[in-house]
Protein backbone atom coordinates (compact mmCIF):
# COMPACT_ATOMS: atom_id res chain seq x y z
CA UNK A 1 0.00 0.00 0.00
CA UNK A 2 1.87 3.15 -0.69
CA UNK A 3 2.61 5.52 2.28
CA UNK A 4 0.80 9.24 0.54
CA UNK A 5 -1.72 8.43 -1.09
CA UNK A 6 -3.53 11.03 -2.30
CA UNK A 7 -6.20 12.68 -0.49
CA UNK A 8 -9.87 12.80 -1.93
CA UNK A 9 -10.77 15.88 -3.80
CA UNK A 10 -12.57 18.76 -1.32
CA UNK A 11 -15.78 21.06 -3.17
CA UNK A 12 -14.38 24.42 -2.65
CA UNK A 13 -17.57 25.71 -1.25
CA UNK A 14 -16.75 23.36 1.39
CA UNK A 15 -13.08 24.28 1.53
CA UNK A 16 -14.15 28.09 1.68
CA UNK A 17 -16.53 27.29 4.68
CA UNK A 18 -14.30 25.72 6.48
CA UNK A 19 -11.97 27.96 5.92
CA UNK A 20 -13.82 31.04 7.32
CA UNK A 21 -14.71 28.89 10.24
CA UNK A 22 -10.95 28.68 11.00
CA UNK A 23 -10.33 32.21 10.54
CA UNK A 24 -13.43 32.85 13.32
CA UNK A 25 -11.03 30.82 15.77
CA UNK A 26 -8.24 33.22 15.77
CA UNK A 27 -7.89 35.72 18.22
CA UNK A 28 -8.88 39.07 18.44
CA UNK A 29 -6.11 41.71 17.96
CA UNK A 30 -5.95 45.60 18.18
CA UNK A 31 -3.82 47.52 15.05
CA UNK A 32 -2.76 50.77 14.51
CA UNK A 33 -2.06 52.55 10.92
CA UNK A 34 -2.68 55.35 8.62
CA UNK A 35 -5.98 55.56 6.71
CA UNK A 36 -5.37 55.46 3.06
CA UNK A 37 -8.58 54.39 1.94
CA UNK A 38 -12.62 55.20 2.74
CA UNK A 39 -16.10 53.94 1.63
CA UNK A 40 -19.67 54.05 2.62
CA UNK A 41 -21.10 51.60 0.61
CA UNK A 42 -24.22 49.89 1.43
CA UNK A 43 -24.55 48.26 4.73
CA UNK A 44 -20.63 48.21 5.13
CA UNK A 45 -17.93 50.19 5.56
CA UNK A 46 -14.57 49.60 3.86
CA UNK A 47 -10.86 51.19 4.69
CA UNK A 48 -7.29 50.31 4.55
CA UNK A 49 -4.96 50.50 7.11
CA UNK A 50 -1.26 51.35 6.29
CA UNK A 51 2.26 51.98 7.38
CA UNK A 52 5.75 51.87 6.34
CA UNK A 53 5.79 47.98 6.34
CA UNK A 54 2.63 46.65 5.16
CA UNK A 55 -1.37 47.43 5.24
CA UNK A 56 -4.53 45.30 6.03
CA UNK A 57 -8.12 45.81 4.17
CA UNK A 58 -10.64 46.28 6.40
CA UNK A 59 -15.21 46.42 6.66
CA UNK A 60 -17.28 47.13 9.48
CA UNK A 61 -20.62 47.23 9.70
CA UNK A 62 -21.96 50.75 9.37
CA UNK A 63 -24.39 50.53 11.99
CA UNK A 64 -21.68 49.51 14.41
CA UNK A 65 -19.71 52.40 12.93
CA UNK A 66 -22.23 55.43 13.52
CA UNK A 67 -22.98 54.27 16.90
CA UNK A 68 -19.17 54.95 17.38
CA UNK A 69 -19.93 59.10 16.43
CA UNK A 70 -16.69 59.35 15.82
CA UNK A 71 -15.65 63.08 15.09
CA UNK A 72 -15.36 64.02 11.30
CA UNK A 73 -11.56 63.95 11.03
CA UNK A 74 -10.99 60.97 12.45
CA UNK A 75 -11.85 58.42 9.64
CA UNK A 76 -9.89 60.50 6.45
CA UNK A 77 -7.60 59.86 4.34
CA UNK A 78 -4.28 59.99 6.49
CA UNK A 79 -5.69 59.82 10.16
CA UNK A 80 -3.96 57.45 12.20
CA UNK A 81 -6.52 54.85 14.33
CA UNK A 82 -6.33 52.14 16.48
CA UNK A 83 -8.58 49.58 15.21
CA UNK A 84 -9.92 45.98 17.26
CA UNK A 85 -10.67 43.52 15.44
CA UNK A 86 -10.38 39.98 13.89
CA UNK A 87 -9.68 38.08 10.91
CA UNK A 88 -12.41 37.47 8.46
CA UNK A 89 -12.88 35.72 5.25
CA UNK A 90 -16.17 35.71 2.64
CA UNK A 91 -16.58 32.95 1.24
CA UNK A 92 -18.21 34.75 -1.76
CA UNK A 93 -21.10 32.82 -3.76
CA UNK A 94 -22.41 31.78 -7.19
CA UNK A 95 -22.30 35.82 -7.97
CA UNK A 96 -19.98 37.53 -5.21
CA UNK A 97 -16.18 37.26 -4.82
CA UNK A 98 -14.62 35.45 -1.81
CA UNK A 99 -12.46 38.07 -0.13
CA UNK A 100 -10.48 38.49 3.04
CA UNK A 101 -10.92 41.31 5.17
CA UNK A 102 -10.02 42.77 9.05
CA UNK A 103 -13.65 42.38 10.54
CA UNK A 104 -13.44 45.90 13.05
CA UNK A 105 -15.95 45.73 15.83
CA UNK A 106 -13.93 48.71 17.22
CA UNK A 107 -12.60 52.06 15.76
CA UNK A 108 -10.76 55.41 17.88
CA UNK A 109 -8.42 57.71 16.87
CA UNK A 110 -5.08 57.02 16.95
CA UNK A 111 -3.91 58.57 20.71
CA UNK A 112 -0.22 59.79 21.53
CA UNK A 113 0.27 57.29 23.73
CA UNK A 114 0.19 54.73 21.38
CA UNK A 115 2.66 56.89 19.09
CA UNK A 116 4.71 57.47 22.10
CA UNK A 117 4.70 53.97 23.17
CA UNK A 118 5.98 52.96 19.53
CA UNK A 119 8.55 56.07 19.70
CA UNK A 120 10.08 55.07 22.99
CA UNK A 121 10.47 51.24 21.88
CA UNK A 122 12.28 52.84 18.70
CA UNK A 123 14.56 55.10 20.68
CA UNK A 124 15.50 51.85 23.02
CA UNK A 125 16.51 50.25 19.96
CA UNK A 126 18.71 52.87 18.46
CA UNK A 127 20.52 53.38 21.59
CA UNK A 128 21.21 49.66 21.85
CA UNK A 129 22.59 50.17 18.26
CA UNK A 130 24.79 53.28 18.92
CA UNK A 131 22.47 55.11 16.20
CA UNK A 132 22.31 58.29 18.08
CA UNK A 133 25.44 59.20 18.67
CA UNK A 134 27.34 58.91 15.20
CA UNK A 135 25.96 61.86 13.78
CA UNK A 136 26.91 64.38 16.97
CA UNK A 137 30.38 62.81 16.12
CA UNK A 138 30.35 64.53 12.62
CA UNK A 139 32.54 67.81 12.03
CA UNK A 140 30.43 70.73 11.02
CA UNK A 141 31.89 74.13 8.92
CA UNK A 142 32.05 77.10 10.75
CA UNK A 143 30.44 79.06 7.68
CA UNK A 144 29.73 75.98 5.07
CA UNK A 145 29.43 77.44 1.63
CA UNK A 146 26.17 74.76 0.30
CA UNK A 147 23.35 74.71 2.93
CA UNK A 148 20.73 71.93 1.76
CA UNK A 149 17.26 72.36 3.22
CA UNK A 150 14.62 70.09 2.86
CA UNK A 151 10.75 71.12 3.83
CA UNK A 152 7.73 71.40 2.22
CA UNK A 153 7.34 73.80 -0.97
CA UNK A 154 4.41 76.16 0.48
CA UNK A 155 6.03 75.85 4.69
CA UNK A 156 6.48 78.78 6.88
CA UNK A 157 9.89 77.14 7.88
CA UNK A 158 11.24 77.83 4.23
CA UNK A 159 11.00 81.69 4.94
CA UNK A 160 11.78 80.92 8.62
CA UNK A 161 15.27 79.38 8.04
CA UNK A 162 15.72 82.25 4.78
CA UNK A 163 15.30 84.67 7.25
CA UNK A 164 17.38 83.26 9.83
CA UNK A 165 20.00 82.83 7.36
CA UNK A 166 20.11 86.68 6.40
CA UNK A 167 20.19 87.73 10.00
CA UNK A 168 23.51 85.94 10.02
CA UNK A 169 24.34 87.44 6.98
CA UNK A 170 25.63 84.76 5.73
CA UNK A 171 25.84 84.63 1.55
CA UNK A 172 26.59 80.47 0.33
CA UNK A 173 24.08 78.53 -1.41
CA UNK A 174 21.27 76.96 -0.67
CA UNK A 175 19.95 73.37 -2.20
CA UNK A 176 16.37 73.16 -1.46
CA UNK A 177 14.71 69.53 -1.36
CA UNK A 178 10.88 70.28 -1.54
CA UNK A 179 9.19 66.97 0.35
CA UNK A 180 6.14 66.43 1.99
CA UNK A 181 6.22 66.60 5.77
CA UNK A 182 2.74 64.95 6.76
CA UNK A 183 1.55 61.85 5.70
CA UNK A 184 2.50 58.22 4.85
CA UNK A 185 4.40 59.16 1.71
CA UNK A 186 6.54 61.58 3.49
CA UNK A 187 9.05 59.69 5.34
CA UNK A 188 9.80 57.79 2.04
CA UNK A 189 10.25 61.04 0.18
CA UNK A 190 12.48 62.69 2.76
CA UNK A 191 14.93 59.95 3.19
CA UNK A 192 15.54 59.42 -1.10
CA UNK A 193 15.72 63.67 -1.13
CA UNK A 194 18.17 63.23 2.10
CA UNK A 195 20.38 60.41 0.08
CA UNK A 196 20.08 62.17 -3.20
CA UNK A 197 21.54 65.18 -1.53
CA UNK A 198 24.27 64.04 0.10
CA UNK A 199 25.23 62.34 -2.84
CA UNK A 200 25.01 64.45 -5.37
CA UNK A 201 24.38 68.06 -3.73
CA UNK A 202 27.94 68.81 -2.36
CA UNK A 203 26.59 70.13 0.96
CA UNK A 204 28.43 70.59 3.78
CA UNK A 205 25.25 70.58 6.05
CA UNK A 206 21.48 69.59 5.63
CA UNK A 207 18.93 71.14 7.47
CA UNK A 208 15.30 69.20 7.67
CA UNK A 209 12.36 71.34 8.98
CA UNK A 210 8.87 72.04 9.08
CA UNK A 211 7.08 73.59 11.92
CA UNK A 212 5.14 71.99 15.00
CA UNK A 213 2.08 70.04 15.17
CA UNK A 214 1.14 66.98 16.93
CA UNK A 215 3.02 63.99 17.31
CA UNK A 216 0.45 62.74 15.14
CA UNK A 217 1.11 64.82 12.06
CA UNK A 218 5.03 65.19 13.43
CA UNK A 219 5.06 61.38 12.80
CA UNK A 220 7.00 60.90 9.51
CA UNK A 221 9.64 62.08 11.25
CA UNK A 222 9.85 59.12 13.58
CA UNK A 223 9.88 57.06 10.70
CA UNK A 224 13.07 54.35 11.26
CA UNK A 225 13.93 53.88 7.94
CA UNK A 226 14.24 57.85 7.47
CA UNK A 227 16.40 58.33 10.99
CA UNK A 228 18.37 54.86 9.89
CA UNK A 229 19.02 57.23 7.02
CA UNK A 230 20.16 60.01 8.60
CA UNK A 231 22.37 58.15 10.97
CA UNK A 232 24.42 56.80 8.46
CA UNK A 233 24.94 59.69 6.84
CA UNK A 234 28.45 61.27 6.63
CA UNK A 235 26.60 64.71 5.94
CA UNK A 236 25.51 66.65 9.66
CA UNK A 237 22.09 66.63 9.35
CA UNK A 238 20.55 69.67 11.49
CA UNK A 239 16.68 68.89 12.84
CA UNK A 240 14.31 71.68 13.00
CA UNK A 241 10.85 69.89 13.57
CA UNK A 242 8.01 71.48 15.43
CA UNK A 243 8.21 73.47 18.40
CA UNK A 244 10.65 73.19 21.54
CA UNK A 245 8.22 70.80 23.21
CA UNK A 246 7.74 68.46 20.14
CA UNK A 247 10.98 66.10 20.21
CA UNK A 248 10.58 63.22 17.10
CA UNK A 249 13.40 60.27 16.94
CA UNK A 250 15.24 62.63 14.02
CA UNK A 251 15.92 64.80 16.97
CA UNK A 252 17.62 62.36 18.87
CA UNK A 253 19.65 60.93 15.30
CA UNK A 254 20.71 63.94 13.98
CA UNK A 255 23.63 66.36 14.84
CA UNK A 256 21.98 69.07 15.98
CA UNK A 257 18.87 69.51 17.10
CA UNK A 258 17.00 73.25 16.74
CA UNK A 259 14.20 73.89 18.56
CA UNK A 260 12.85 76.17 14.87
CA UNK A 261 13.94 76.99 11.73
CA UNK A 262 15.13 79.60 13.04
CA UNK A 263 17.44 78.24 15.46
CA UNK A 264 18.46 75.81 13.01
CA UNK A 265 19.95 78.79 10.31
CA UNK A 266 22.12 79.42 13.51
CA UNK A 267 23.54 75.73 13.79
CA UNK A 268 24.29 75.76 10.13
CA UNK A 269 25.78 78.80 10.29
CA UNK A 270 28.08 78.34 13.87
CA UNK A 271 29.71 82.30 12.29
CA UNK A 272 27.63 85.31 12.84
CA UNK A 273 28.86 86.85 10.08
CA UNK A 274 27.43 90.36 10.69
CA UNK A 275 28.69 90.55 13.97
CA UNK A 276 32.11 89.45 12.71
CA UNK A 277 31.65 91.73 9.96
CA UNK A 278 31.55 94.50 12.22
CA UNK A 279 34.12 93.51 14.99
CA UNK A 280 36.70 92.77 12.25
CA UNK A 281 35.91 96.77 10.86
CA UNK A 282 36.31 97.80 14.28
CA UNK A 283 39.68 95.74 15.38
CA UNK A 284 40.90 97.27 11.71
CA UNK A 285 40.18 100.84 13.16
CA UNK A 286 41.67 100.05 16.22
CA UNK A 287 44.94 98.86 14.43
CA UNK A 288 44.64 101.62 11.63
CA UNK A 289 44.56 104.16 14.94
CA UNK A 290 47.40 102.37 16.79
CA UNK A 291 49.63 102.44 13.60
CA UNK A 292 49.77 105.75 13.25
CA UNK A 293 50.13 106.41 16.69
CA UNK A 294 53.01 104.38 16.39
CA UNK A 295 54.25 105.44 13.75
CA UNK A 296 54.01 109.54 14.86
CA UNK A 297 56.15 108.24 18.10
CA UNK A 298 58.51 106.93 15.98
CA UNK A 299 59.41 109.38 13.32
CA UNK A 300 61.84 111.55 15.51
CA UNK A 301 64.06 108.13 16.52
CA UNK A 302 63.50 106.97 13.20
CA UNK A 303 64.39 110.06 11.54
CA UNK A 304 67.43 110.19 13.86
CA UNK A 305 68.38 106.93 13.38
CA UNK A 306 68.08 106.99 10.15
CA UNK A 307 70.82 110.01 9.64
CA UNK A 308 73.05 107.55 11.81
CA UNK A 309 74.54 105.64 8.63
CA UNK A 310 74.61 108.52 6.24
CA UNK A 311 77.07 110.44 8.85
CA UNK A 312 78.79 106.97 9.09
CA UNK A 313 79.18 106.18 5.66
CA UNK A 314 80.57 110.08 5.47
CA UNK A 315 83.51 109.12 8.10
CA UNK A 316 84.31 105.67 6.27
CA UNK A 317 84.51 107.75 3.26
CA UNK A 318 87.13 110.14 4.66
CA UNK A 319 89.03 107.54 6.37
CA UNK A 320 88.97 105.65 3.41
CA UNK A 321 90.08 108.60 1.03
CA UNK A 322 92.98 108.89 4.03
CA UNK A 323 94.04 105.45 3.06
CA UNK A 324 93.87 105.56 -0.60
CA UNK A 325 96.45 108.61 0.00
CA UNK A 326 99.05 107.52 2.19
CA UNK A 327 98.72 103.98 0.01
CA UNK A 328 99.36 105.60 -3.00
CA UNK A 329 102.07 108.44 -0.96
CA UNK A 330 103.78 104.94 0.06
CA UNK A 331 103.43 102.68 -3.26
CA UNK A 332 105.11 105.85 -5.10
CA UNK A 333 108.47 105.58 -1.92
CA UNK A 334 108.66 101.99 -3.21
CA UNK A 335 108.33 102.26 -6.45
CA UNK A 336 111.88 105.04 -6.07
CA UNK A 337 113.89 103.21 -3.86
CA UNK A 338 113.35 100.06 -5.92
CA UNK A 339 114.37 102.09 -9.46
CA UNK A 340 117.15 103.74 -7.21
CA UNK A 341 118.13 100.68 -5.41
CA UNK A 342 118.04 98.35 -9.57
CA UNK A 343 120.41 101.11 -10.49
CA UNK A 344 122.90 100.94 -8.08
CA UNK A 345 122.68 97.77 -8.30
CA UNK A 346 123.43 97.56 -12.13
CA UNK A 347 126.25 99.94 -11.64
CA UNK A 348 127.50 97.48 -9.18
CA UNK A 349 127.29 94.24 -11.59
CA UNK A 350 126.41 94.98 -14.90
CA UNK A 351 128.98 97.40 -15.42
CA UNK A 352 132.01 95.40 -14.17
CA UNK A 353 130.60 92.71 -16.42
CA UNK A 354 130.00 95.11 -19.67
CA UNK A 355 133.89 95.72 -19.58
CA UNK A 356 134.81 92.34 -18.89
CA UNK A 357 132.65 91.35 -21.65
CA UNK A 358 134.13 94.03 -24.52
CA UNK A 359 138.26 93.31 -22.75
CA UNK A 360 137.23 89.70 -23.80
CA UNK A 361 135.77 90.38 -27.23
CA UNK A 362 139.15 92.70 -28.33
CA UNK A 363 141.11 89.80 -27.30
CA UNK A 364 139.00 87.14 -29.42
CA UNK A 365 139.25 89.72 -31.72
CA UNK A 366 143.14 89.89 -32.01
CA UNK A 367 143.32 86.73 -31.77
CA UNK A 368 141.16 86.05 -34.68
CA UNK A 369 142.89 88.51 -37.23
CA UNK A 370 146.29 86.62 -36.68
CA UNK A 371 144.49 83.30 -36.95
CA UNK A 372 144.11 83.62 -40.84
CA UNK A 373 148.13 83.58 -41.65
CA UNK A 374 148.74 80.58 -39.34
CA UNK A 375 146.00 78.95 -40.82
CA UNK A 376 146.86 79.26 -44.39
CA UNK A 377 150.53 78.29 -42.91
CA UNK A 378 149.02 75.06 -41.19
CA UNK A 379 147.25 74.29 -44.79
CA UNK A 380 149.84 74.77 -46.92
CA UNK A 381 152.10 72.07 -44.37
CA UNK A 382 149.42 69.73 -44.35
CA UNK A 383 148.75 70.12 -48.52
CA UNK A 384 152.32 69.20 -49.00
CA UNK A 385 152.46 66.58 -46.87
CA UNK A 386 149.02 65.04 -48.32
CA UNK A 387 150.82 65.41 -51.97
CA UNK A 388 153.80 63.39 -50.37
CA UNK A 389 152.00 61.03 -49.32
CA UNK A 390 149.76 60.44 -52.55
CA UNK A 391 153.02 60.35 -54.38
CA UNK A 392 154.24 57.54 -52.09
CA UNK A 393 150.97 55.47 -52.29
CA UNK A 394 150.51 56.28 -56.09
CA UNK A 395 154.06 54.55 -56.31
CA UNK A 396 152.90 51.75 -54.07
CA UNK A 397 149.58 51.14 -56.52
CA UNK A 398 151.56 51.01 -59.05
CA UNK A 399 154.04 48.48 -57.82
CA UNK A 400 150.96 46.13 -57.18
CA UNK A 401 149.58 46.96 -60.30
CA UNK A 402 148.68 43.55 -62.34
CA UNK A 403 148.98 45.70 -65.80
CA UNK A 404 152.57 46.25 -64.76
CA UNK A 405 152.84 42.32 -64.23
CA UNK A 406 151.61 41.52 -67.77
CA UNK A 407 153.75 43.99 -69.47
CA UNK A 408 156.74 41.75 -67.73
CA UNK A 409 156.01 38.79 -69.84
CA UNK A 410 152.86 37.33 -67.93
CA UNK A 411 149.20 36.61 -68.76
CA UNK A 412 146.01 36.84 -66.68
CA UNK A 413 143.15 33.96 -67.23
CA UNK A 414 139.94 35.26 -66.52
CA UNK A 415 136.59 33.68 -67.25
CA UNK A 416 133.09 35.32 -68.91
CA UNK A 417 132.15 37.52 -65.85
CA UNK A 418 135.98 38.84 -65.60
CA UNK A 419 136.96 36.93 -62.45
CA UNK A 420 140.47 36.07 -62.80
CA UNK A 421 140.61 31.66 -62.78
CA UNK A 422 143.92 30.67 -60.59
CA UNK A 423 143.82 26.75 -60.81
CA UNK A 424 143.18 24.16 -62.91
CA UNK A 425 139.77 22.97 -61.95
CA UNK A 426 138.48 26.58 -62.17
CA UNK A 427 139.82 26.61 -65.44
CA UNK A 428 138.07 23.01 -66.33
CA UNK A 429 134.59 24.63 -64.71
CA UNK A 430 134.80 27.55 -66.83
CA UNK A 431 135.40 25.95 -70.18
CA UNK A 432 135.77 29.46 -72.54
CA UNK A 433 138.01 31.49 -70.62
CA UNK A 434 139.73 35.10 -71.69
CA UNK A 435 143.29 35.08 -71.36
CA UNK A 436 144.61 38.77 -70.95
CA UNK A 437 148.22 40.30 -71.51
CA UNK A 438 149.75 43.16 -71.54
CA UNK A 439 148.70 44.78 -75.06
CA UNK A 440 145.47 42.83 -75.01
CA UNK A 441 143.58 39.35 -74.45
CA UNK A 442 142.55 36.78 -76.22
CA UNK A 443 139.58 34.11 -76.07
CA UNK A 444 140.53 30.27 -75.48
CA UNK A 445 138.49 27.08 -74.94
CA UNK A 446 139.65 24.50 -72.41
CA UNK A 447 139.99 20.71 -73.46
CA UNK A 448 141.68 18.27 -76.43
CA UNK A 449 144.86 17.48 -76.87
CA UNK A 450 145.95 20.13 -80.19
CA UNK A 451 146.91 23.38 -80.56
CA UNK A 452 144.20 25.03 -83.32
CA UNK A 453 144.94 28.77 -84.09
CA UNK A 454 142.42 30.48 -86.02
CA UNK A 455 142.45 33.69 -87.69
CA UNK A 456 139.20 35.51 -88.48
CA UNK A 457 138.46 38.87 -90.09
CA UNK A 458 135.16 40.01 -87.95
CA UNK A 459 133.10 43.57 -89.26
CA UNK A 460 134.26 44.76 -85.89
CA UNK A 461 138.12 43.74 -86.13
CA UNK A 462 140.22 40.80 -85.44
CA UNK A 463 140.36 37.98 -82.72
CA UNK A 464 142.50 34.83 -82.00
CA UNK A 465 141.08 32.12 -80.46
CA UNK A 466 143.38 29.07 -78.90
CA UNK A 467 142.05 25.53 -77.96
CA UNK A 468 144.24 23.86 -75.55
CA UNK A 469 144.34 20.49 -73.89
CA UNK A 470 146.36 19.07 -70.95
CA UNK A 471 146.48 22.53 -69.50
CA UNK A 472 148.06 20.76 -66.57
CA UNK A 473 150.81 19.23 -68.20
CA UNK A 474 151.92 22.07 -69.97
CA UNK A 475 151.83 24.69 -66.92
Amino acid sequence: MPTDAKLAPTPVGEYAAALKQQMNTLPRATITGEVTEFNRTGVQIYFQLKDDRGGVRCTMWRREFEKLDLPETAMRVGSQIVATGGPDYYEGGKNASPSFSFRTTDIRPAGEGDLIARLAELRKQFQAEGLMESQKLLRRAMLPRRIGVITAEGGAARQDIVAGLLRRGWQGEIVWGLAPVQDRKAAPAITRTLSDMAAFGDVETIVVCRGGGSLTDLWAFCDEDLCRTVAMLAVPVISAVGHEKDVTLLDDVAAVRASTPTHAADAAVGLDVVAARSNLISATGRVSRAGRIAVRDRVAPLAAMAAGPGRAIRSERIALNQKTREIRAAADRGIGFRSEATLRALQRGIAPAAERIHRSVESGRKQNSAMPVDLGSLVSRLLSQGEKKLESERVALRAHDPQRTLERGYARVEDRSGEPVVDVPGARRAGDVKIRFADGAVDATVGGTRRRRRRQNEDDGEFEQISMEGLEENE
